[in-house]
């Protein structure tokens, strides 16, 4: 799928789906997920074939991610033959992509205006609240008023829920002007006590307007309710999992 936000003519963006297959892709699923031997070999073909049909640098820089704040740049990352263990990745050079891996974690894909540098970070709760938006924004290294942010698909309000902890850790880390707002990001359980439904989507707008970033796009998915489209471990517990990409174009 084609996110549907303004970018910069150089500038390109995709998500993959559980159900896209790039050309000449095998299997009945689309996964990219390199969790185990019994299916390292067909993820990799998968990786390949995305890449190829594309039109992006055959070694892209897949993460190992943490629900940190790790960032790094892509074209130091494919220097190590290993995947870098970070949570967001940066990229200046035309024709290698950032691209971060999820299935129900809020994937956030960046622009400058003048398309020179693209980043995309993957932003779980952990990730929210550890900082990784703010981390990305400033390893992007340009003004906050000059990025684009679009927000991939993630599980739902209405599907994510949590104990009150979650809540507790971002009201502990919002701003004071952010406390009300990030506090209505929270719905308790009718049934569960002291259990909430987090709505991700908002949270993350909540922390880019903090940063400077306001031009936001998306956040209008749901990876538990759409079954035919997105991988969801809350939905399915093992499951594969979607790609996010930008690049600059060649």
């Amino acid at each position: 799928m084609t996110p549907d936000w303004p970018l910069p003519p150089r500038v390109n963006s995709v998500i993959t789906t559980c159900q896209g297959q790039p050309a000449g892709a095998q299997g009945k699923l689309l996964n990219f997920l390199d969790d185990s031997d019994t299916c390292r070999q067909q993820v990799w073909r998968n990786r390949r074939d995305l890449a190829a049909q594309l039109g992006l640098n055959q070694t892209l820089p897949w993460l190992v991610q943490e629900h940190g704040i790790g960032v790094v740049d892509a074209a130091d990352a494919i220097k190590h033959k290993s995947p870098r263990n970070a949570d967001a990745c940066v990229s200046r050079t035309p024709g290698l992509a950032c691209v971060i891996q999820t299935a129900d974690c809020l994937p956030v894909l960046f622009s400058s205006d003048d398309g020179s540098v693209v980043a995309a970070a993957h932003a779980g709760w952990r990730g929210l609240v550890a900082g990784v938006l703010g981390a990305t924004v400033r390893a992007m290294d340009c003004e906050a008023s000059a990025i684009s942010a679009y927000l991939g698909p993630a599980i739902s309000q209405q599907h994510f829920e949590v104990g009150g902890e979650v809540r507790e850790a971002f009201l502990a880390k919002a701003q004071p002007t952010d406390q009300l707002s990030t506090e209505a990001c929270f719905i308790p359980s009718k049934t569960r006590p002291a259990h909430f439904y987090a709505d991700l989507y908002q949270l993350a707008r909540i922390q880019l307007h903090g940063l400077g970033v306001t031009r936001i796009y998306g956040g209008d998915f749901c990876t538990y309710a759409d079954t035919e489209r997105f991988y969801s471990y809350r939905r399915q517990g093992q499951t594969g999992r979607m790609a996010s990409l930008i690049w600059i174009k060649r």
